[in-house]
């Protein structure tokens, strides 16, 4: 089905972020797969050409543009690459708009130019070694001490965690506040007491770079808290549907991107003297993976415009987030079948693609917390 998402501009910027990635990461990637990290001087390259930062107002570095399709952009054609070790999707989507949307003056001053270029990149710490997705079991602590922060607790699974510079932190500010007692503080690189674990060894996206950090009294300046103090799980709620939805535009992405490689391969890959893709069988599967990712393209475009527009429902992101998630899981088991033994040679695309998808559904919140929330929408 026809896309009617994006103009003239949103194309040409397609073009540009296809071409970075074909120069820039394509090539290397292998490497950073097996170094299990992606080297700093690509984030840099990535802002020069504008990858980066939209939304962060031009005076501090950014396009300026408030849209979130390029945002889409960027993520689509880095899943077509398969480039899952560039964590710019965290960048853009994710830490982004606390950034540009609770940061005072004087903090943006000190964050976006390094934001939008490059030269710094972001992580936010919400997971903790005992809380997954209930967020509110958080108990990484933050007591005020005059002009200063201290913080002391644990954070695991953290995306960019090795490279970060900086990173939002979500911190138990109130004890006995339950949900207003949550707020988030930004820890920065070389802090006392910050240190980073083991860069985990994990299924898939292994180029991407995910630790565990521990902090231990440590001072950050009275400044570096963003939002408001104890509206934290508040702040965290009002931006996790654009999280929620970002990772739905990559499950479509990928799905839509092995599907086609799939199909390019029934029809060169021959048994019993013709064509696997002639085959009744491989005609129905393929064919019911294609009706469902057009309907998934369908639904997360108009989250999109939705988005846009300010009116995307927390439920409505959740939807998004596990139908399409679980979804693309489908689509890469399917079309390792179909390769037959050779799927399950990590030399072939579709292998890495299987384990890559596999987290999907886990992170930015569960499959089963997704349902929880559709369900309480409900009224249930």
């Amino acid at each position: 089905m026809k896309r009617e998402l994006f103009d003239a501009d949103h194309d040409l910027f397609r073009e540009t972020v296809a071409e970075f990635l074909k120069r820039e990461v394509v090539p290397f990637h292998p490497r950073w797969e097996k170094d299990g990290i992606v080297p700093r001087e690509v984030w840099v390259k990535a802002g020069g050409v504008g990858l980066l930062g939209h939304g962060v107002p031009e005076e501090y570095g950014g396009t300026g543009v408030d849209d979130y399709r390029y945002n889409v952009i960027v993520n689509e054609e880095v899943c077509k690459a398969h480039a899952s070790g560039l964590g710019v999707t965290l960048q853009n989507d994710v830490i982004a708009p606390y950034l540009v949307g609770l940061t005072d003056d004087e903090q943006k001053r000190r964050w976006l130019p390094g934001f939008a270029g490059g030269e710094l990149i972001t992580a936010i710490a919400m997971t903790e070694p005992g809380t997954g997705s209930d967020l509110q079991g958080i108990r990484t602590s933050a007591v005020r001490d005059g002009d200063e922060w201290v913080i002391n607790g644990s954070k695991t699974f953290i995306t960019n965690g090795i490279n970060a510079d900086l990173v939002i932190v979500v911190c138990r500010t109130d004890p006995d506040a339950g949900a207003q007692g949550f707020s988030l503080i930004v820890v920065e690189r070389g802090a006392p007491g910050f240190e980073r674990g083991r860069n985990l060894d994990k299924i898939g996206m292994k180029a991407q770079d995910t630790a565990e950090l521990s902090f231990d009294d440590v001072r950050v300046p009275a400044a570096n808290l963003i939002g408001r103090e104890g509206q934290g799980f508040i702040h965290l709620l009002q931006n996790l549907p654009q999280e929620r939805l970002s990772i739905a535009t990559c499950a479509v992405a990928s799905a839509e991107y092995m599907l086609q490689h799939t199909i390019d391969y029934c029809r060169e890959r021959t048994a019993f003297g013709r064509s696997i893709g002639r085959f009744q069988n491989t005609r129905f599967v393929l064919a019911e993976l294609a009706t469902e990712v057009d309907i998934a393209r369908t639904y997360v475009d108009r989250a999109i415009t939705l988005l846009n527009r300010g009116e995307l429902t927390v439920e409505d992101a959740a939807k998004a987030k596990w139908w399409t998630t679980e979804l693309c899981n489908k689509v890469m088991d399917r079309c390792l079948q179909l390769h037959g033994g050779y799927g399950y040679m990590m030399e072939y695309p579709v292998a890495r693609a299987w384990q890559d998808t596999r987290v999907q559904t886990i992170y930015g919140g569960t499959t089963e917390i997704m349902k929880e929330i559709v369900g309480r929408g409900l009224g249930l």
